[in-house]
């Protein structure tokens, strides 16, 4: 069997904001620090990188920048979804002409099309545009979920390589290996669910809590990959509070405060997102401590 196409971590990045713009130095010293830190890719521009609230015109920068800083040290998978596939398409074929390895395209979220809306909607990127695709399944988000039988059916075509499963099913990724193949890139859109999904065949992670401890999840995912499970159970251990933490105010909030405790950024976010509450710095910090980011 092939290695998978993507494998091990790859940061769903945060899109640092100082005055209201786009903080491109910023950026750049958070895609440096996760490449010295060892992560096996670089995902921009996804729901972490609140690309609900970036212009397009800053999502396509955000997209070439990580490109341009990468300079092929690891792969660039773009955030390029949208629910209206014109769009989508325009998002994918902007994340090829600029040197993108591959896309991640969420379910269209709001519409709530069917399963045959849903295969519509991949093949037409599928057929637009000669880059590997990854769907992007959160249906906690979008309000749809796409099954493994529709998948099954989009594995088939040459352009839509493998899934970001945010659904938390660990069971549905063993049907779902069995169903699309051994071709199939799976990534867990969750980190603390990461280390079983990867029992049940997965490949690795789309990943928050890289942004914070890019060292610490490249060791974790190192380990795993190299079958060294004690190691890889020793790292979920130090990591699953932070994974926890992250996620006690509204994404990327926590993580934001974070990077800003760190001095990597400001803590700025746009809303509808606030910064994170007061209350919950304290335990963020804890979580830090405890996953060995100083």
């Amino acid at each position: 069997m092939s290695e998978p196409m993507f494998r091990g971590v790859l940061p769903a990045l945060i899109t640092p904001f100082r005055d209201g713009a786009v903080d491109e130095d910023a950026f750049v010293r958070l895609v440096e620090r996760q490449i010295a830190g060892g992560v096996h890719g670089l995902v921009p521009v996804g729901t972490t990188g609140e690309t609900a609230t970036l212009s397009h015109d800053e999502h396509r920068r955000v997209v070439e920048l990580c490109v341009k800083i990468a300079a092929g040290r690891v792969p660039v998978v773009a955030g390029a979804g949208s629910n209206a596939t014109d769009e989508a398409i325009e998002l994918v074929r902007h994340a090829k002409t600029v040197g993108a390895d591959a896309a991640l395209v969420v379910t269209p979220y709001y519409n709530r099309p069917s399963q045959e809306g849903l295969y519509a909607h991949f093949k037409a990127i599928n057929d637009a545009v000669q880059l590997p695709v990854l769907v992007y399944n959160v249906p906690g988000r979008t309000s749809v979920d796409i099954s493994n039988d529709t998948l099954a059916r989009l594995a088939k075509l040459p352009n839509i390589v493998g899934i970001k499963d945010a659904t938390g099913d660990l069971a549905r990724a063993s049907f779902q290996r069995l169903q699309c193949g051994e071709d199939w890139v799976m990534l867990s859109g969750n980190d603390d669910s990461a280390l079983g999904y990867m029992a049940h065949g997965g490949h690795g992670c789309i990943s928050v809590t890289c942004n914070v401890a890019p060292e610490q999840c490249a060791a974790f995912y190192n380990d795993w990959l190299s079958g060294q499970w004690q190691g890889a159970l020793y790292g979920q251990d130090r990591l699953v509070r932070l994974h926890r933490a992250l996620f006690l105010d509204a994404s990327p909030s926590p993580t934001k405060f974070a990077l800003a405790h760190l001095g990597l950024c400001a803590g700025d976010v746009r809303l509808p997102i606030v910064p994170c509450a007061d209350a919950f710095h304290n335990e963020i910090l804890a979580a830090m401590r405890d996953a060995g980011v100083a």
